[in-house]
Protein backbone atom coordinates (compact mmCIF):
# COMPACT_ATOMS: atom_id res chain seq x y z
CA UNK A 1 0.00 0.00 0.00
CA UNK A 2 1.35 2.82 -1.24
CA UNK A 3 0.83 6.82 -0.47
CA UNK A 4 0.11 9.50 -2.63
CA UNK A 5 0.11 13.18 -2.46
CA UNK A 6 -3.25 14.98 -2.32
CA UNK A 7 -5.01 15.04 -5.92
CA UNK A 8 -6.87 18.03 -7.18
CA UNK A 9 -10.27 16.19 -7.86
CA UNK A 10 -10.63 14.18 -4.95
CA UNK A 11 -9.98 16.65 -1.99
CA UNK A 12 -13.32 18.14 -0.66
CA UNK A 13 -13.94 21.75 -0.51
CA UNK A 14 -14.23 21.84 3.04
CA UNK A 15 -10.72 20.81 3.21
CA UNK A 16 -8.79 23.02 0.70
CA UNK A 17 -8.50 26.11 3.02
CA UNK A 18 -6.85 23.74 6.24
CA UNK A 19 -4.19 22.53 3.61
CA UNK A 20 -3.02 25.78 1.44
CA UNK A 21 -0.50 26.61 4.06
CA UNK A 22 0.57 23.02 4.18
CA UNK A 23 1.04 22.61 0.27
CA UNK A 24 2.58 25.57 -0.34
CA UNK A 25 4.84 25.54 2.12
CA UNK A 26 5.79 21.71 0.52
CA UNK A 27 6.18 23.54 -2.78
CA UNK A 28 8.25 26.57 -1.82
CA UNK A 29 9.37 26.73 1.65
CA UNK A 30 6.31 29.03 3.05
CA UNK A 31 5.63 33.12 2.14
CA UNK A 32 6.39 33.95 -1.21
CA UNK A 33 4.86 36.63 -2.98
CA UNK A 34 0.95 37.14 -4.03
CA UNK A 35 1.17 35.59 -7.51
CA UNK A 36 2.86 32.46 -6.21
CA UNK A 37 -0.40 32.00 -3.01
CA UNK A 38 -2.52 32.63 -6.14
CA UNK A 39 -0.88 29.98 -8.17
CA UNK A 40 -1.05 27.43 -4.94
CA UNK A 41 -4.83 28.05 -4.24
CA UNK A 42 -5.57 27.85 -8.16
CA UNK A 43 -3.87 24.29 -7.81
CA UNK A 44 -5.61 23.11 -5.06
CA UNK A 45 -9.21 24.24 -5.53
CA UNK A 46 -11.26 21.66 -7.21
CA UNK A 47 -13.46 22.54 -9.58
CA UNK A 48 -17.25 22.28 -9.08
CA UNK A 49 -18.21 20.33 -11.75
CA UNK A 50 -15.10 17.40 -10.58
CA UNK A 51 -14.55 17.48 -7.27
CA UNK A 52 -17.70 16.52 -5.60
CA UNK A 53 -19.73 15.12 -8.25
CA UNK A 54 -16.74 12.39 -8.90
CA UNK A 55 -16.83 10.91 -5.84
CA UNK A 56 -20.27 10.78 -5.82
CA UNK A 57 -19.98 8.87 -8.74
CA UNK A 58 -17.62 6.31 -7.49
CA UNK A 59 -20.24 5.26 -4.86
CA UNK A 60 -22.54 2.52 -5.89
CA UNK A 61 -25.54 3.53 -4.14
CA UNK A 62 -27.20 0.30 -4.01
CA UNK A 63 -24.46 -0.87 -1.52
CA UNK A 64 -23.62 0.26 2.00
CA UNK A 65 -20.86 2.19 2.69
CA UNK A 66 -18.45 0.84 5.26
CA UNK A 67 -15.65 2.73 6.97
CA UNK A 68 -12.77 1.04 8.10
CA UNK A 69 -9.61 3.04 10.78
CA UNK A 70 -7.53 1.47 12.88
CA UNK A 71 -4.52 2.37 15.51
CA UNK A 72 -1.73 0.51 14.04
CA UNK A 73 -1.67 2.91 11.32
CA UNK A 74 -3.07 2.82 7.14
CA UNK A 75 0.47 0.91 6.23
CA UNK A 76 -0.66 -2.11 8.99
CA UNK A 77 -1.41 -5.29 7.73
CA UNK A 78 -4.07 -6.03 9.61
CA UNK A 79 -6.31 -2.93 7.56
CA UNK A 80 -4.86 -4.64 4.48
CA UNK A 81 -6.09 -7.75 5.13
CA UNK A 82 -8.89 -6.83 6.20
CA UNK A 83 -10.03 -3.77 3.66
CA UNK A 84 -8.84 -6.40 1.20
CA UNK A 85 -11.63 -9.19 2.16
CA UNK A 86 -14.00 -6.47 2.32
CA UNK A 87 -13.26 -5.62 -0.82
CA UNK A 88 -13.32 -8.46 -2.81
CA UNK A 89 -16.86 -9.32 -1.72
CA UNK A 90 -18.32 -6.92 -4.29
CA UNK A 91 -21.36 -6.02 -1.48
CA UNK A 92 -19.70 -2.90 0.09
CA UNK A 93 -18.57 1.08 -0.55
CA UNK A 94 -15.50 0.89 1.60
CA UNK A 95 -13.58 3.65 2.93
CA UNK A 96 -11.04 4.30 4.85
CA UNK A 97 -9.60 6.86 6.98
CA UNK A 98 -6.98 5.69 9.40
CA UNK A 99 -3.51 7.26 10.94
CA UNK A 100 -0.50 7.59 8.46
CA UNK A 101 1.01 6.13 11.59
CA UNK A 102 0.96 3.94 14.53
CA UNK A 103 -1.31 4.99 17.19
CA UNK A 104 -2.06 1.78 18.54
CA UNK A 105 -2.29 3.19 22.28
CA UNK A 106 -3.58 6.85 21.60
CA UNK A 107 -6.51 6.32 23.93
CA UNK A 108 -9.61 8.40 23.11
CA UNK A 109 -7.12 11.78 22.40
CA UNK A 110 -8.33 14.02 19.61
CA UNK A 111 -6.06 16.72 17.94
CA UNK A 112 -6.80 20.06 18.91
CA UNK A 113 -5.14 23.98 18.10
CA UNK A 114 -3.15 22.06 15.14
CA UNK A 115 -3.67 21.67 11.53
CA UNK A 116 -4.59 17.37 10.40
CA UNK A 117 -2.93 16.85 7.41
CA UNK A 118 -4.94 14.37 5.31
CA UNK A 119 -3.53 12.70 2.01
CA UNK A 120 -5.39 10.09 -0.45
CA UNK A 121 -3.93 6.82 -0.02
CA UNK A 122 -3.77 4.17 -2.90
CA UNK A 123 -5.48 0.93 -1.63
CA UNK A 124 -7.30 -1.23 -4.70
CA UNK A 125 -11.06 -0.97 -4.68
CA UNK A 126 -11.77 1.38 -1.31
CA UNK A 127 -11.35 5.06 -1.26
CA UNK A 128 -8.68 5.85 1.18
CA UNK A 129 -7.42 8.74 2.91
CA UNK A 130 -4.49 9.18 5.81
CA UNK A 131 -4.32 11.33 8.53
CA UNK A 132 -1.69 12.92 10.76
CA UNK A 133 -4.42 12.17 13.87
CA UNK A 134 -5.47 9.88 16.17
CA UNK A 135 -8.47 6.96 15.28
CA UNK A 136 -10.58 9.05 16.84
CA UNK A 137 -9.52 12.28 14.47
CA UNK A 138 -10.22 9.46 11.86
CA UNK A 139 -13.59 8.72 12.65
CA UNK A 140 -14.62 11.91 13.65
CA UNK A 141 -13.50 13.47 10.41
CA UNK A 142 -15.00 10.83 8.12
CA UNK A 143 -18.58 11.82 9.88
CA UNK A 144 -18.17 15.43 10.09
CA UNK A 145 -18.81 15.52 6.23
CA UNK A 146 -16.03 17.32 5.08
CA UNK A 147 -13.83 14.95 4.23
CA UNK A 148 -15.97 11.88 2.16
CA UNK A 149 -19.44 12.53 0.26
CA UNK A 150 -21.43 11.31 3.11
CA UNK A 151 -21.21 11.45 6.87
CA UNK A 152 -22.64 8.80 8.20
CA UNK A 153 -21.85 4.65 6.86
CA UNK A 154 -23.57 2.13 8.07
CA UNK A 155 -20.89 0.10 10.47
CA UNK A 156 -17.67 1.30 11.12
CA UNK A 157 -14.94 -1.49 11.84
CA UNK A 158 -11.47 -0.62 13.65
CA UNK A 159 -8.54 -2.82 13.20
CA UNK A 160 -7.67 -5.30 12.72
CA UNK A 161 -5.06 -4.71 16.01
CA UNK A 162 -1.85 -6.14 16.17
CA UNK A 163 -2.03 -6.89 20.04
CA UNK A 164 -5.26 -7.56 22.45
CA UNK A 165 -7.31 -4.95 24.16
CA UNK A 166 -8.82 -6.86 26.87
CA UNK A 167 -9.59 -5.38 30.10
CA UNK A 168 -7.96 -2.02 31.24
CA UNK A 169 -6.26 -1.98 27.77
CA UNK A 170 -9.61 -0.92 26.17
CA UNK A 171 -9.24 2.62 27.89
CA UNK A 172 -5.49 2.72 26.35
CA UNK A 173 -6.52 1.23 23.01
CA UNK A 174 -6.70 3.11 20.05
CA UNK A 175 -8.81 0.87 18.04
CA UNK A 176 -11.24 0.32 20.43
CA UNK A 177 -11.64 4.23 20.80
CA UNK A 178 -12.21 4.59 16.83
CA UNK A 179 -15.19 2.46 17.36
CA UNK A 180 -16.30 4.54 20.25
CA UNK A 181 -16.00 7.26 18.24
CA UNK A 182 -18.36 5.89 15.87
CA UNK A 183 -20.68 5.20 18.88
CA UNK A 184 -21.15 8.18 19.91
CA UNK A 185 -21.60 9.89 16.67
CA UNK A 186 -24.74 7.36 16.34
CA UNK A 187 -22.67 4.74 13.95
CA UNK A 188 -23.10 1.03 14.98
CA UNK A 189 -19.25 -0.07 15.45
CA UNK A 190 -16.96 -3.05 15.87
CA UNK A 191 -13.28 -2.81 17.02
CA UNK A 192 -11.11 -6.08 16.28
CA UNK A 193 -7.82 -7.29 17.58
CA UNK A 194 -5.59 -10.10 17.51
CA UNK A 195 -3.62 -11.61 20.07
CA UNK A 196 -0.43 -11.02 18.97
CA UNK A 197 2.70 -13.10 20.33
CA UNK A 198 6.06 -13.52 19.55
CA UNK A 199 5.91 -16.53 17.21
CA UNK A 200 2.80 -15.03 15.32
CA UNK A 201 3.27 -14.19 11.46
CA UNK A 202 1.81 -11.26 9.53
CA UNK A 203 -0.26 -14.27 7.61
CA UNK A 204 -2.28 -14.50 11.18
CA UNK A 205 -4.21 -11.22 9.97
CA UNK A 206 -5.53 -13.19 6.90
CA UNK A 207 -6.18 -15.83 8.76
CA UNK A 208 -8.16 -13.39 11.67
CA UNK A 209 -10.18 -11.68 8.89
CA UNK A 210 -11.15 -14.92 7.64
CA UNK A 211 -12.50 -15.48 11.10
CA UNK A 212 -14.34 -12.38 12.14
CA UNK A 213 -15.77 -11.40 8.41
CA UNK A 214 -18.99 -13.84 9.01
CA UNK A 215 -19.49 -11.69 11.79
CA UNK A 216 -18.83 -8.55 10.13
CA UNK A 217 -21.28 -9.51 7.11
CA UNK A 218 -23.83 -10.80 9.59
CA UNK A 219 -23.73 -7.32 11.34
CA UNK A 220 -24.06 -5.48 8.06
CA UNK A 221 -27.27 -7.27 7.20
CA UNK A 222 -28.74 -7.27 10.40
CA UNK A 223 -28.22 -3.26 11.07
CA UNK A 224 -30.04 -2.77 7.61
CA UNK A 225 -32.45 -4.79 8.69
CA UNK A 226 -32.81 -3.00 12.33
CA UNK A 227 -31.94 -6.04 13.66
CA UNK A 228 -28.37 -5.38 15.24
CA UNK A 229 -28.36 -4.30 18.94
CA UNK A 230 -29.06 -0.69 19.81
CA UNK A 231 -26.32 1.77 21.29
CA UNK A 232 -23.68 -0.31 21.70
CA UNK A 233 -20.38 -1.31 19.87
CA UNK A 234 -18.42 -4.77 20.00
CA UNK A 235 -14.85 -5.28 20.81
CA UNK A 236 -13.75 -8.75 19.11
CA UNK A 237 -10.52 -10.40 20.37
CA UNK A 238 -9.39 -12.78 18.01
CA UNK A 239 -6.99 -16.02 19.35
CA UNK A 240 -3.47 -16.33 18.75
CA UNK A 241 -3.96 -19.47 16.60
CA UNK A 242 -7.37 -17.66 14.69
CA UNK A 243 -8.31 -21.11 12.77
CA UNK A 244 -7.54 -22.92 15.76
CA UNK A 245 -10.74 -21.11 17.39
CA UNK A 246 -13.15 -22.67 19.75
CA UNK A 247 -15.95 -20.31 18.34
CA UNK A 248 -17.40 -17.02 19.43
CA UNK A 249 -18.41 -16.03 23.30
CA UNK A 250 -20.08 -13.23 24.48
CA UNK A 251 -18.16 -12.17 27.20
CA UNK A 252 -17.62 -9.42 30.18
CA UNK A 253 -14.88 -6.53 30.29
CA UNK A 254 -12.41 -7.94 32.88
CA UNK A 255 -10.35 -5.52 35.25
CA UNK A 256 -7.30 -7.09 33.92
CA UNK A 257 -3.99 -4.60 32.84
CA UNK A 258 -0.24 -5.37 33.28
CA UNK A 259 0.77 -3.79 36.03
CA UNK A 260 3.08 -0.47 35.14
CA UNK A 261 6.72 -0.26 37.03
CA UNK A 262 8.55 3.40 36.45
CA UNK A 263 12.40 3.01 36.36
CA UNK A 264 14.91 6.14 36.62
CA UNK A 265 17.92 5.32 34.46
CA UNK A 266 21.19 6.92 33.55
CA UNK A 267 20.91 10.08 31.04
CA UNK A 268 23.39 8.63 28.80
CA UNK A 269 20.98 5.26 28.28
CA UNK A 270 18.24 6.95 26.27
CA UNK A 271 19.71 10.26 24.73
CA UNK A 272 16.99 12.73 24.14
CA UNK A 273 14.84 12.27 20.69
CA UNK A 274 15.83 8.58 20.58
CA UNK A 275 13.43 5.88 18.86
CA UNK A 276 13.16 2.17 19.54
CA UNK A 277 12.02 -0.15 16.87
CA UNK A 278 9.55 -2.52 18.50
CA UNK A 279 7.71 -6.09 19.16
CA UNK A 280 4.60 -5.66 20.76
CA UNK A 281 2.75 -8.53 22.67
CA UNK A 282 0.97 -6.64 24.60
CA UNK A 283 -1.18 -4.58 22.32
CA UNK A 284 0.44 -1.79 24.24
CA UNK A 285 2.57 1.28 23.31
CA UNK A 286 2.89 4.71 24.65
CA UNK A 287 1.68 7.22 22.17
CA UNK A 288 1.72 10.54 23.41
CA UNK A 289 1.91 12.35 26.69
CA UNK A 290 0.28 15.28 27.48
CA UNK A 291 1.68 18.47 26.05
CA UNK A 292 1.30 20.77 29.30
CA UNK A 293 2.61 19.60 32.18
CA UNK A 294 2.53 19.60 35.28
CA UNK A 295 4.30 21.61 37.88
CA UNK A 296 7.24 19.39 38.02
CA UNK A 297 7.86 19.68 34.11
CA UNK A 298 6.77 19.08 30.75
CA UNK A 299 6.72 15.56 29.10
CA UNK A 300 7.65 14.61 25.30
CA UNK A 301 6.53 11.86 23.18
CA UNK A 302 8.52 9.13 22.77
CA UNK A 303 7.20 5.59 21.25
CA UNK A 304 8.72 1.96 21.86
CA UNK A 305 7.82 -1.04 20.10
CA UNK A 306 10.04 -3.86 22.80
CA UNK A 307 8.26 -6.21 24.41
CA UNK A 308 6.28 -5.18 27.45
CA UNK A 309 8.06 -1.80 27.28
CA UNK A 310 7.51 1.15 26.94
CA UNK A 311 10.26 3.99 27.30
CA UNK A 312 9.11 7.58 28.38
CA UNK A 313 11.73 10.43 28.57
CA UNK A 314 10.31 12.85 31.10
CA UNK A 315 11.80 16.38 31.74
CA UNK A 316 11.69 18.17 35.27
CA UNK A 317 12.38 21.68 35.85
CA UNK A 318 12.60 21.18 39.12
CA UNK A 319 12.19 24.87 40.11
CA UNK A 320 15.59 25.90 38.24
CA UNK A 321 16.11 27.73 34.88
CA UNK A 322 19.25 27.95 32.72
CA UNK A 323 21.83 25.38 32.57
CA UNK A 324 21.20 24.41 35.74
CA UNK A 325 17.20 22.73 34.99
CA UNK A 326 17.66 19.22 36.27
CA UNK A 327 17.00 16.17 33.30
CA UNK A 328 15.13 12.89 34.16
CA UNK A 329 15.44 10.18 32.82
CA UNK A 330 12.50 7.36 33.15
CA UNK A 331 11.58 4.11 31.99
CA UNK A 332 8.34 2.10 31.97
CA UNK A 333 7.33 -1.05 31.77
CA UNK A 334 4.43 -3.10 31.56
CA UNK A 335 4.63 -6.37 33.62
CA UNK A 336 2.26 -9.19 33.05
CA UNK A 337 1.21 -10.72 35.80
CA UNK A 338 -1.01 -14.01 36.88
CA UNK A 339 -4.88 -13.40 37.03
CA UNK A 340 -6.53 -14.15 39.90
CA UNK A 341 -9.88 -14.22 38.17
CA UNK A 342 -11.34 -17.47 37.39
CA UNK A 343 -14.70 -16.66 35.44
CA UNK A 344 -14.89 -17.85 32.15
CA UNK A 345 -17.06 -15.32 30.62
CA UNK A 346 -14.74 -12.24 30.81
CA UNK A 347 -13.07 -11.44 27.77
CA UNK A 348 -8.96 -12.01 28.64
CA UNK A 349 -10.24 -15.36 30.12
CA UNK A 350 -11.87 -16.49 26.97
CA UNK A 351 -9.34 -15.32 24.86
CA UNK A 352 -6.47 -17.28 26.78
CA UNK A 353 -8.53 -20.63 26.30
CA UNK A 354 -9.30 -20.17 22.89
CA UNK A 355 -12.25 -18.41 22.15
CA UNK A 356 -13.12 -15.41 19.79
CA UNK A 357 -13.63 -12.93 22.60
CA UNK A 358 -17.00 -10.36 22.17
CA UNK A 359 -17.85 -7.73 24.41
CA UNK A 360 -20.00 -5.42 23.85
CA UNK A 361 -19.37 -1.84 25.40
CA UNK A 362 -21.98 0.76 25.62
CA UNK A 363 -21.74 5.05 26.32
CA UNK A 364 -24.98 4.86 27.97
CA UNK A 365 -24.56 4.33 31.97
CA UNK A 366 -26.85 1.59 33.75
CA UNK A 367 -27.62 -0.14 30.75
CA UNK A 368 -25.08 -2.94 30.77
CA UNK A 369 -27.67 -5.96 31.67
CA UNK A 370 -29.68 -4.75 28.86
CA UNK A 371 -27.00 -4.18 26.31
CA UNK A 372 -25.18 -7.69 27.41
CA UNK A 373 -28.60 -9.34 26.57
CA UNK A 374 -29.18 -7.89 23.33
CA UNK A 375 -25.92 -8.43 22.10
CA UNK A 376 -26.23 -12.21 23.37
CA UNK A 377 -29.17 -12.79 21.53
CA UNK A 378 -27.85 -11.49 18.60
CA UNK A 379 -24.66 -13.14 18.21
CA UNK A 380 -26.76 -16.46 18.62
CA UNK A 381 -29.18 -15.73 15.61
CA UNK A 382 -26.63 -13.66 13.40
CA UNK A 383 -23.87 -16.86 13.59
CA UNK A 384 -26.85 -19.31 12.83
CA UNK A 385 -27.93 -17.80 10.19
CA UNK A 386 -24.10 -17.28 8.42
CA UNK A 387 -23.60 -20.83 9.32
CA UNK A 388 -26.92 -22.00 7.68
Amino acid sequence: MTSTSVKNNLLPPGLVSNLQEVLLSRKGGGGGDGDQSKEASDSTQPSSSTSDSDVVDAIDSSKPIVLVTNGDGIDAPGLSYLVQALVSQGLYNVHVCAPQSNKSVSGHSVTLRETVAVSSAEINGATAYEVSGTPVDCVSLALSGALFSWSKPLLVVSGINRGSSCGHHMFYSGVVAGAREALLGGVPSLSISLNWKDDSQESDFKDAVSVCLPLINAAIRDIEKGLFPKSCSLNVEIPTSPLSNKGFKLTKQSMWRSTPNWLAVSANRYPAGHFMSNQQSLGLQLAQLGRDASAAGAARRLTTQRKNLEIVESVGAAGKAGPERVKKYFRLEFINKEQDDVDEDLDFRALENGFVSVTPLSISPNTELEIHTAASDWISSALHQEQQ
